[in-house]
């Protein structure tokens, strides 16, 4: 009895480790890929397809989640912001850790072969820079653009688990870029938050090795490459007038975030993090959703 009325508790505790609620900021330009690749091919909306894109996009995200945390637990332990992660506090065993990625990483591979082959033989090759990227930190000043790569894959095997091809997916590796990059340039200005810390244990960073007035240059740009991509993705997609509404509005998110994490103060990153970037998967997804039913294009 005692082993039931510990695992709610469990799963709690696992859930927080891995933030599954973070999912909404990746999870929106998957389904908006998806929802572009059936505009595209003109059979209307695969509801099914959906499913088993949500299943996968959650089921690697807590995979990768939970790697990353159980492979920084010792770095984690050193760090006053990151000691009371679960790992560290023992509110999670690493062998239940485990337990969950490895469910999830079975989730990802179930979920990608009932999508079609093509989605199952390429499903390994998108959890590489998923592990890779908690190593990266430990070699690199720029961990972030491995996350980037990472975060990039989702919507271009959104693109792949409804066509079951690379013909035409363009749009989709433009978005995946996008959305890669966004990560990427948030991931920058999250890190400033360590400087001294990183440095004092040897982890490699942007802001680390080249300080925070930098690094936060650094994110800017990488911003603003983001933006370029999101434009150059409506122009592929064919999308109208209401995306540009959302991509303006996405615009003064990114300045918002940009504006009050500065140098001389890093206490709204959070700030930054939960409100800016939430608004801008969810906004873009509504406007081009709203788009794509505006021009009727999606059955």
């Amino acid at each position: 009895m005692t082993d039931v009325a510990e695992s709610p508790g469990r799963v709690k505790a696992f859930l927080r480790l891995v933030a599954i609620e973070h999912s909404v900021f990746a999870l929106p330009f998957a389904y908006l890929s998806a929802l572009v690749a059936m505009a595209v091919d003109g059979s209307g909306v695969h509801w099914v397809d959906l499913l088993l894109v949500t299943v996968a996009m959650v089921a690697g995200r807590t995979f990768a989640m939970a790697a990353n945390r159980i492979l920084d637990r010792r770095i984690d332990a050193l760090n006053p912001r990151t000691r009371n992660r679960e790992l560290v506090t023992g509110a999670v065993s690493v062998r239940t850790a485990w337990t969950g990625a490895l469910v999830s990483l079975a989730l990802l591979f179930l979920a990608a072969g009932l999508l079609n082959p093509l989605c199952l033989l390429l499903s390994p090759l998108a959890v590489v820079p998923l592990v890779i990227y908690p190593y990266a930190k430990r070699f690199t000043s720029f961990p972030h653009y491995v996350l980037a790569l990472a975060q990039s894959v989702a919507p271009v095997g959104a693109w792949l688990a409804i066509t079951g091809t690379f013909a035409g997916s363009g749009p989709a590796w433009v978005l995946g870029a996008a959305v890669g990059l966004w990560i990427g340039g948030f991931d920058i200005i999250y890190a400033c938050q360590d400087v001294e810390v990183d440095r004092r244990i040897g982890v490699h960073s942007t802001p680390a090795r080249f300080g925070v007035r930098v690094a936060l240059h650094v994110s800017t740009a990488t911003h603003v490459v983001t933006f370029a991509l999101f434009v150059w993705f409506g122009v592929l997609a064919g999308l109208g007038w209401l995306w540009w509404i959302g991509l303006l509005l996405t615009a003064a998110a990114f300045g918002y975030q940009h504006i009050v994490v500065t140098p001389a103060d890093l206490s709204k990153v959070n700030r930054a993090f939960f409100t800016a970037n939430g608004f801008v998967g969810i906004a873009l997804f509504l406007f081009a959703v709203l788009d794509l039913a505006v021009q009727a294009r999606l059955g």
